[in-house]
């Protein structure tokens, strides 16, 4: 099964610049990941400010909003795909890679395979 990890730091952290130490033992993980085969992709998105974009649709009205949004209180700083046998293995990924990050959280979202579509 694969999952869908975005990672949203903490508001009230400052943003600044990454250590080498930590850049070093992200290096590390994901590395480690990657070779293991649960960390199939993953990426940073800039801030909503850089490029942001919503498309919204309501009643057949399209209407797209260029970033910052000022309603926007979590902002998704990254992501990744992992791939993992259960629920409770990308938790435990999820345990070290947030050790890693630091103050925040990520949701995980199960993506939807072939297998799960039943149709009548």
């Amino acid at each position: 099964m694969r999952y869908l990890s975005m990672y949203i730091p903490d508001a009230g952290r400052p943003a600044t610049p990454p250590s080498k130490d930590y850049m070093g033992k992200m290096g590390t993980f994901m590395a480690e990941s990657f070779q293991s085969g649960v960390l199939v992709a993953t990426g940073g998105l800039l801030p909503i400010s850089q490029g942001g974009v919503r498309v919204r649709s309501a009643g057949g009205d399209i209407t797209v909003m260029d970033g910052p949004f000022t309603e926007a209180k979590e902002v998704v700083a990254g992501w990744a795909i992992l791939q993992v046998k259960s629920k409770e293995e990308v938790i435990e990924v999820t345990r070290k890679f947030i050790q890693l990050a630091g103050d925040g959280e990520c949701e995980l979202r199960q993506i939807m395979e072939a297998e799960d579509v039943k149709c009548a």
